[in-house]
């Protein structure tokens, strides 16, 4: 049987997404969430990805960022339904 010292039981990394679009360990969860697929990103909580998660999809697409400007540069838009001010002005400056 492997033991473990009590901080290596209670590291936890996770897996986001950098600037250049490629995974990386970090020892700090990401604050946003996004879908890889549908290049679209938005809050931890947002009713419409926990709606689709809730649905069995989304899950094996699911990302994550440590910030918005990480996402941003790798080329996610901001969801309308949980970032709807940040979406207005995205969709604005792509109208433009």
């Amino acid at each position: 049987m492997q033991r473990f010292s009590m901080s290596e039981r209670s590291t936890k990394t996770y897996t986001l997404i950098g600037q250049d679009g490629k995974p990386y360990v970090s020892a700090t969860p990401g604050t946003l969430g996004g879908h890889r697929r549908n290049q679209i990103y938005g809050t931890l909580d947002c009713p419409g990805a926990r709606s689709w998660i809730a649905r069995g999809h989304y899950v094996k697409q699911r990302v994550f960022f440590a910030d918005e400007e990480t996402a941003i540069a790798t080329g996610y838009r901001p969801c309308a339904r949980c970032l709807p001010a940040a979406y207005a002005a995205w969709k604005l400056a792509r109208e433009q």
